[in-house]
């Protein structure tokens, strides 16, 4: 990120982007630079292709100037863990700079604390959310004393850390329940119950009314299994490609699995890509075979 306060001075209209289906991570990332753009007196618009976000994410600090048409004035754009066209859902047509990380929120901060950018509410906000939803509320392997310095810090600044809990940890909509019910009567364990597998594709979600996030419910619940280390969704598109992730356990190294896979167009930390020529079967195949290499 050593160049893009050159890039940010010569532009004339920025634009930040969230990839495809947004977390909290990328859309509380992109709400924090926003803010700052507007305290450099930048011209700036906010860009995401979904048109249907999660709505436990509304409460981030400008939600409602989100677009999902790409400003065609546009000069440079900084986008969010959207290391390909598919994971922004357009092609970038001006130059533009990516920021992927594991935690893309932790990252934007540490920048922002080299820059001495004067950090309000709005932006700690926003950053309290991307670390809150990243960690899954603090309990993942990833959270050490570090992080909650950094909790901290954004408190300290007047991070609005118990409407993020409300929304981010609290918030479930009847689609989500839906579509969990559906993943929990379908889904099968493998290898001696300790890997559960979760097959979902386009007509789960029509007849649920749900979105992509809320698939990371079931997962979650099964991962609590005692015998469970390792959590997988396969799902379907519309347009028959197949996107995945997977929960795991803490001795158990999803991201080996995922680096492992060849043939996906995307790989971000545990979440994976495939084009249409690959089946929701042949994909299963696959990724159960090299889980139960590292188990």
């Amino acid at each position: 990120m050593n160049d893009i306060i050159k890039r940010i001075d010569s532009a004339q209209h920025i634009v930040v982007i969230t990839h495809v289906n947004p977390d909290a991570d990328s859309l509380g990332s992109a709400s924090a630079m926003y803010t700052y753009l507007l305290q450099l007196h930048k011209k700036v618009s906010f860009f995401c292709v979904t048109k249907e976000i999660n709505k436990k994410l509304a409460f981030i600090p400008w939600f409602e100037k989100i677009r999902n048409s790409f400003p065609s004035s546009a000069d440079f754009a900084i986008a969010f863990n959207c290391a390909t066209d598919s994971r922004a859902g357009i092609t970038i047509g001006c130059d533009f700079i990516n920021i992927d990380s594991m935690n893309t929120t932790e990252v934007v901060y540490a920048f922002f604390k080299q820059q001495k950018v004067s950090i309000n509410k709005k932006m700690a906000t926003a950053l309290y959310a991307g670390l809150l939803d990243n960690s899954d509320g603090f309990t993942s392997q990833n959270v050490d004393a570090h992080f909650f310095s950094l909790i901290q810090e954004l408190i300290a600044y007047g991070a609005d850390y118990k409407k993020c809990n409300q929304f981010i940890r609290n918030y479930r909509s009847l689609a989500s329940l839906r579509l969990e019910g559906i993943m929990l009567n379908n889904f099968e364990l493998y290898c001696n119950a300790q890997v559960g597998l979760f097959l979902v594709r386009p007509d789960d979600m029509k007849k649920s009314g749900a979105i992509t996030h809320d698939c990371a419910y079931a997962l979650k619940k099964i991962l609590s299994l005692p015998s469970v280390k390792v959590a997988v969704l396969i799902k379907e598109k519309e347009d028959l490609s197949i996107e995945g992730s997977l929960l795991c356990t803490q001795d158990f190294d999803a991201l080996v699995v995922v680096s492992n896979y060849a043939g996906c167009t995307h790989k971000s930390g545990t979440r994976f890509e495939m084009n249409n020529t690959y089946t929701l079967e042949s994909v299963s195949k696959e990724i159960l075979k090299l889980i139960k290499k590292e188990l």
